[in-house]
């Protein structure tokens, strides 16, 4: 079936914020993101809330149409409803995650999206990486937590790059494109407030504080780019970055094999796929300019950036 037909004209937005948590504790809300199709079931107001307000452009598949995952977001039953309520994130009648407090809700839908799309998309190879286009041509951002890779991700795209993915990049094994995912931005802490002040027009979740990374807070993807997001793009550069606090911008080439090693140590899927994963790693490396990165100043960060993608392609 032709997702994209099915949910033309329907878009989360288009549900009254009552109808929304209506269509959630009962039949589930079907969403797409690129090639992702997930349906959420949650008695969560949070969560019903959080999915108006990030998800509202994203189209809405109906409720014959085919989803990749079915996910249900449901507070914990028994004493724990009462006494220090809790929710759970079930996947094909099994938990997830292990119960997390009712005010973490919607934060544990967005991990849980990522754990369903890590554990079975095998038509992609499976990056820890943030993604932005520009011109048609991709950067590739693998970082570890700490190293700012989200907060540089956000202030991208409020600076002319288009968001594929903040935390997921997938590269195709058919032709080694880039597929976008479209979903919200994940920033924690101090980004959440670089960020805001960065770009006062982004559109945040409310903060979700005393989880596992910190307090935690989503920021949506502006309206074109959901618009886009059955465009792929061609990887063209393969940037490590690392905030250094008032560092100038420092970029160096990193040599291609140790980037591929470093981007295999990042893969969710590369060791299962075998040789297709070995060959689509080999030939995204080959096809990409690598570097490492460091700054302390996100304008300095973007001017990078830029100059990178005026410059003409190999």
């Amino acid at each position: 079936m032709d997702r994209a037909a099915a949910g033309a004209g329907l878009t989360v937005g288009s549900l009254s914020p009552e109808r929304l948590r209506w269509a959630l504790a009962t039949q589930g809300v079907a969403v797409r993101t690129g090639p992702v199709g997930f349906r959420v079931l949650s008695d969560v107001p949070a969560v019903a809330a959080a999915l108006g307000l990030l998800y509202a452009d994203h189209p809405r598949l109906g409720s014959a149409d085919f989803c990749d995952f079915e996910l249900h977001v449901r507070r914990v039953g028994g004493l724990r409803r009462w006494l220090r309520p809790q929710v759970q994130a079930v996947y094909d009648g099994t938990p997830v995650f292990e119960p997390l407090p009712l005010g973490h809700a919607f934060p544990l839908l967005e991990w849980a999206l990522n754990h369903c799309v890590t554990s079975h998309a095998f038509e992609h190879l499976t990056l820890h990486a943030a993604v932005v286009e520009r011109g048609g041509r991709a950067a590739i951002l693998p970082a570890p937590p700490g190293s700012g890779k989200s907060t540089l991700c956000a202030a991208l795209v409020h600076r002319g790059w288009r968001l594929l993915s903040d935390e997921l990049a997938l590269v195709a094994l058919a032709d080694g494109r880039l597929a976008p995912l479209a979903r919200p931005v994940s920033l924690k802490n101090r980004s959440i407030e670089i960020i805001r002040r960065y770009a006062p027009e982004a559109v945040f979740s409310a903060e979700t504080h005393d989880t596992a990374k910190g307090t935690v807070a989503h920021m949506s993807v502006p309206r074109e780019h959901v618009r886009r997001m059955d465009e792929t793009a061609q990887p063209a550069w393969v940037v490590f970055p690392r905030w250094v606090a008032d560092a100038p911008p420092q970029l160096a080439p990193r040599a291609k094999a140790d980037a591929m090693m470093e981007l295999g140590r990042n893969s969710f899927n590369y060791g299962t796929l075998g040789r297709s994963g070995f060959d689509a790693l080999a030939d995204l490396v080959t096809a990409c300019d690598c570097f490492d990165f460091s700054y302390g100043q996100l304008d300095d960060a973007i001017a990078v950036f830029d100059r990178l993608a005026q410059a003409p392609p190999p």
